[in-house]
């Protein structure tokens, strides 16, 4: 089944106990002082939804932003939020297209087999006319057997060996943060780009608040000569944006795809690590 749902097949299953919603909005990089989007889920929210706070369930044992946690943590925090790996999720964020897509390349990295991506964000719920709450919501909890996927995740030294290799590598960041003609956000890293990699901005696979559909992303990869039925590794600042790639990609039909967990904030910190500019 196609990742993305729609408002309505959503509406309709939210009185399904065996439906969970997720908001699994991130503060957007770089805004002072920072979004609170926990604060914006308890003034209102899908019925039912969850929030899937992802910097919390990250792995805080590195410095590293945004790493997946343990297979024992991640099966912990599931399982006492309530949500089991055989549930049918559904995960949607406040605004536009940004972190909703790691909160689902999280839970299947981890074995849950049944989430979807809502293809419209918060506003876009609302303006249809569809209802809210607000307040915090708690569920019975359950049971999440977390079982990593280690082929949909990458670490630095299998990055490198690709990069060697050929192998296609997409980066979601910004095309100057690519070129090295804009700073990166985290203090002390240089921008540029890893040598072969392909710039993806994942801002051009997005339309109107919600990702483009399937023949226009397929479009925009074939003009970016990217093979959707060769390996390909996606990257970002964080991990975070790389996700939207990598949701893009299986909409546009893409099998064998693989995201570089450490991306950007591990690769230009490492000593061994070239880093190519562009003018």
């Amino acid at each position: 089944m196609n990742p993305l749902v729609a408002p309505s097949w959503l509406a309709a299953r939210l009185e399904d106990p065996s439906t969970i919603v997720l908001d699994a909005t991130l503060p957007p990089v770089g805004v002072t002082p920072p979004v609170d989007t926990r604060a914006h889920y308890l003034q209102h929210h899908i019925p039912g939804a969850l929030f899937f706070d992802i910097e919390e369930l990250s792995d805080h044992a590195t410095s590293l932003p945004h790493m997946l946690p343990t297979p024992e943590n991640f099966s912990r925090s599931m399982s006492a939020l309530g949500i089991s790996d055989t549930s049918t999720i559904v995960i949607y964020e406040q605004h536009g297209v940004f972190s909703a897509p790691r909160a689902w390349w999280m839970l299947r990295t981890f074995g849950a087999q049944n989430v979807y991506v809502l293809n419209s964000s918060l506003r876009t719920w609302i303006d249809s006319g569809l209802p809210t709450e607000s307040g915090p919501v708690h569920r019975a909890p359950a049971t999440f057997h977390a079982n990593l996927n280690r082929n949909a995740v990458a670490d630095l030294a299998q990055l490198k060996d690709r990069l060697a290799h050929h192998q296609q590598v997409l980066d979601a960041r910004s095309a100057a943060r690519f070129n090295g003609t804009a700073p990166e956000p985290r203090p002390g890293l240089s921008s540029g780009h890893m040598p072969g990699a392909t710039s993806t901005p994942f801002t051009d696979l997005v339309e109107d608040g919600h990702l483009k559909p399937a023949e226009k992303l397929r479009e925009y990869f074939a003009a970016k000569n990217v093979d959707l039925h060769q390996p390909i590794t996606t990257t970002c600042g964080s991990g975070v944006t790389a996700a939207v790639i990598a949701l893009s990609l299986e909409v546009a039909g893409a099998q064998n795809v693989t995201l570089y967990d450490g991306s950007w904030a591990e690769y230009a910190q490492h000593p061994d690590s070239v880093i190519e500019k562009s003018s």
